[in-house]
């Protein structure tokens, strides 16, 4: 049947309603039909209604008033004019009519600010000289800071109407801490009006001669709870958060003492964190402490045995736990790898590193950049290679991995370049005096290693290096030509079941290698999160084969396309 169109007329319908008409139908009867349907009064005045519609529809719908478009912008103005002049504010109730200022107090100034459940947004200290209580700092986004009338240097003398004379900072704290809802402060100005005016006039004009000390982005790599701080001015003040927080420093002012945000936190009200230089005079001091207590620790104690594995070359057992020996094979399987806990020690030693912050930008790469370098570093028993293996093998288009160069013998099989870069000793041995390669080890008196040169290979190809290294191997790796993503996989461990019933002493010993695996694989995890987790960039738990390699690519794919927090000098430089 013919589908009408919305201005279908009467004319229309009826000719469309006869045209069903079926030549082999009993005529007399449809006709019959027609007339009946027609001669309904209720019909004729449905049609009736219809051609009006339709006839108003043609000519067009016009204005009552030809400025009721102008009528219209008016009224939209004049609701938008009521909308803005609305104060939204709370409302402060009026200054008291009684309220007494001594003549020698000419400079008061009564100061009346709304506190709901956040923080005043500011600290006080006592003059060490006058014994006054001062406004030491004000939190940027605060309550006092929004209220643009306190000031640093502020002498308080009331709050509420209750004195502070003779009351320490911390007594004001609480009472300031138990005050909701409307605060009137009582302030003798650290500085009279007319110096802000000047003062702020001065910075104007030598803010174009002078750089300003930037502020910006910072990665946290420690974690910070200031309730546990003893030396920060106010608890309440501080700004708690973890390791690998992204922090918003929006003052330096204070050499000892920043005021940060957390991204991603709905709070306006800045914090106290403490500054870099200051924290990292506070690890020292520790560090050096530790030092201390590690030197007269070790003179009373010695490894406490051998280690009793067969073809083993570790250090053996330090206070009753393993110490895994160098990685000295730098193959493709990572059967013989493991990481010598002393070696790195002592390189920990030489170059102190003390984590606090890290400044960071945001970064998304784009069509036209080179592509990140991936680093899938794996602790005992996670067996990186067979994952690296099955994401190249399902697009060598789009993943290579770096080839190795060695000083062994090439074996029958083997080709130049692509198993390895088989290069003489003192080839070798030049590279790393020239620090071309990021990782390198000795294996059975010959030498292994990645170069630099060989991850630019497969750069040059537009293609993803994944890179199986070393946890120690990542700072060498963090510039601005590779920007490194660094994912740490980890074994699914799960301990042994103990087996109650009788055994055998076959049994027994394959139950004490299992325990003992278990322990290296746990040793291993948690150390290498311990000493690199600032490096890590995403952790991958691996259990079965397949799932693991699913999330690899998810993430992959995600370095690819997403922005992440790096390092500000991979951008700038």
């Amino acid at each position: 049947m013919p589908v009408l169109s919305t201005a279908a007329g009467l004319h229309e319908i009826l000719a469309l309603l006869t045209a069903q008409l079926r030549p082999d139908a009993n005529l007399t009867a449809e006709i019959g039909f027609l007339t009946e349907v027609f001669s309904e009064h209720s019909f004729n005045s449905l049609m009736k209604i219809h051609q009006k519609l339709q006839q108003f529809v043609r000519q067009g719908p016009s204005p009552a008033l030809h400025s009721a478009a102008a009528l219209a912008e008016d009224a939209l103005f004049s609701a938008h004019d009521t909308v803005a002049r609305k104060a939204f504010d709370p409302v402060l109730p009026p200054m008291p009519d009684d309220l007494e200022i001594e003549e020698e107090e000419e400079s008061m100034k009564i100061v009346r600010l709304v506190k709901n459940k956040e923080p005043l947004g500011a600290t006080i200290r006592m003059d060490e000289q006058t014994g006054a209580v001062v406004v030491a700092r004000i939190m940027r986004g605060g309550a006092a800071d929004r209220s643009g009338l306190v000031h640093v240097g502020d002498e308080l003398r009331e709050v509420n109407e209750i004195a502070v004379e003779h009351k320490t900072p911390e007594e004001i704290s609480q009472i300031l801490a138990q005050c909701q809802g409307s605060i009137t402060l009582k302030l003798i100005p650290g500085i009279k009006e007319e110096d802000q005016l000047n003062e702020g006039k001065k910075a104007f004009h030598k803010a174009p001669r002078r750089r300003l000390r930037a502020k910006g982005h910072m990665r946290a790599l420690f974690d910070y709870d200031p309730s546990e701080d003893k030396a920060i001015p106010c608890k309440e003040a501080g700004l708690p958060f973890r390791k690998g927080d992204i922090l918003q420093v929006v003052s330096q002012d204070d050499l000892v003492w920043w005021q940060a945000k957390r991204v991603g936190d709905a709070n306006l009200r800045a914090g106290l964190i403490p500054s870099k230089k200051f924290q990292e005079k506070r690890l020292a001091y520790r560090q050096k402490n530790a030092d201390l207590e590690q030197e007269e620790s070790s003179k009373r104690s010695s490894y406490d045995r051998s280690c009793e594995k067969e073809d083993c070359d570790c250090d053996g057992y330090l206070n009753g736990l393993h110490i895994a020996g160098l990685r000295r094979s730098f193959r493709l399987s990572r059967k013989d790898r493991q990481v010598n806990e002393k070696e790195e020690k002592q390189t920990e030693q030489k170059d102190v590193e003390y984590l606090t912050y890290e400044e960071v930008v945001t970064y998304r790469r784009r069509p036209n950049d080179v592509h990140r370098l991936v680093v899938l570093v794996g602790s005992i028993g996670a067996k990186v290679n067979e994952m690296r293996q099955r994401i190249i093998a399902d697009n060598p288009n789009r993943y290579n991995v770096a080839v190795p160069s060695t000083t062994r013998q090439k074996k029958v099989h083997e080709r130049q370049g692509l198993e390895y870069h088989f290069v003489s000793k003192l080839s070798f041995e030049a590279d790393i005096q020239k620090n071309r390669f990021v990782e390198h080890g000795e294996y059975k008196d010959n030498l292994y290693g990645i170069s630099v040169d060989s991850i630019r290979t497969i750069m040059l190809k537009k293609k993803i290096c994944l890179l199986d290294a070393n946890p120690q191997t990542i700072k060498n790796l963090r510039t601005a030509e590779f920007k490194p993503y660094v994912i740490l996989v980890q074994p699914f461990l799960q301990e042994p079941k103990a087996n109650t019933t009788a055994e055998t002493s076959s049994n027994e010993n394959v139950k004490e290698l299992e325990e003992s695996k278990y322990q290296e694989m746990v040793q291993s995890a948690a150390y290498i999160e311990q000493q690199y987790s600032h490096l890590i960039d995403k952790v991958l738990v691996k259990g079965d084969l397949q799932t693991a390699c699913s999330e690899l690519k998810t993430i992959l794919d995600s370095i690819e396309r997403d922005s992440f927090w790096v390092p500000a000098n991979w951008v700038r430089s």
